[in-house]
């Protein structure tokens, strides 16, 4: 059977839907929706030269798909990603393969002199990066909460004197204040890949505007009328909702504010008839591991980010 590598067909619902279709297949502890594929495609930023590849058989059917670009948000220059996954039902057939070099060779076109790819923490998974080049860095978990039959915390009533929780979608008019606090979370998390969240504009385009963000659910925790921690939520409309950050400014950790956010995100997702949950968190992330096993969250799966130096043209 021949595999073809090709890009997406902007606005063919049929390629989105594969998509999809192939990653829940692959990591089904990923929100991602047909919505969202079509998103990535059309507002990814100029410097990061985006492609969306996919595998298709000779007979039109897709089976794997990468996502490809350069970290333009990185203060290290040179730095690029793919993240490719294939159907589990369709292993063996060489389009992770053909994916990587397809992509690889895209990258190294554009300037990247190393990139990264975050593999499945399995023998197999492992096994297939490093016959590619590829070396392992740093771990991350996925985690599941069944949200229909946790134990959830209280609200506390009433809260602290001072101490305000808003949905994110109490900042339409102004989300420069979540900017700032994601921002200055993003900068202080662990990772193997520095990011520098610096534009404003950009943010609001991929972040703010996303179709998988729902400001609803989203949890904003303010003291004394300033944003001091939020839980950011994506929801995939089909009962599975995830955590895409929850932090706290530098000024206002150690008073349990990350934890009150979530708390407030998860109740309100609950309510919204949300019955899974997931999170990711850097394996040494040992504070929001912790916060995450305090809710119930339990490890479902590990991922590993290989690195691969590239020659560039």
């Amino acid at each position: 059977m021949t595999v073809l590598i090709r890009d997406l067909r902007p606005g063919d619902p049929t390629d989105a839907e594969s998509v999809v279709r192939v990653r829940r297949a692959a990591l089904p502890f990923m929100i991602t929706t047909v919505e969202g594929v079509a998103f990535e495609v059309s507002r990814a930023h100029p410097a990061a030269h985006f492609r969306l590849l996919v595998a298709q058989t000779d007979g039109g059917y897709v089976i794997g798909t990468a996502q490809v670009g350069i970290a333009h948000d990185s203060p290290e220059p040179g730095r690029s990603y793919v993240n490719a996954y294939v159907d589990p039902a369709h292993r063996g057939l060489g389009a992770g393969r053909l994916l990587l070099a397809a992509a690889e060779e895209h990258l190294a076109t554009h300037g990247a002199v190393d990139t990264y790819a975050w593999v499945l923490d399995e023998p197999a998974h492992r096994a297939f990066a490093e016959r590619r080049g590829y070396r392992a860095g740093r771990s991350a978990h996925f985690l599941r909460l069944d949200l229909a039959a946790a134990a959830l915390p209280p609200l506390p009533d009433p809260l602290p004197a001072g101490v305000e929780l808003r949905p994110g979608s109490a900042f339409a008019s102004d989300p420069r204040p979540l900017f700032e606090a994601d921002a200055e979370t993003t900068a202080d998390e662990p990772g193997d890949l520095a990011v520098e969240l610096s534009d404003y504009e950009d943010w609001l385009a991929q972040t703010w505007n996303g179709p998988s963000l729902d400001k609803e659910l989203t949890a904003v925790v303010l003291v004394d009328g300033e944003v001091a921690a939020f839980s950011a939520a994506l929801t995939d409309g089909a009962g599975r909702y995830g955590s895409a950050m929850t932090g706290t400014r530098r000024a206002f950790r150690g008073r349990g504010l990350a934890k009150l956010a979530k708390t407030a995100s998860l109740h309100r997702a609950r309510e919204r008839g949300y019955t899974e949950a997931f999170t990711g968190n850097d394996a040494g992330n040992g504070p929001m591991l912790a916060v995450n096993t305090w809710f119930g969250y339990e490890i479902c799966a590990t991922e590993t980010r290989y690195t691969k130096r590239l020659e560039t043209e």
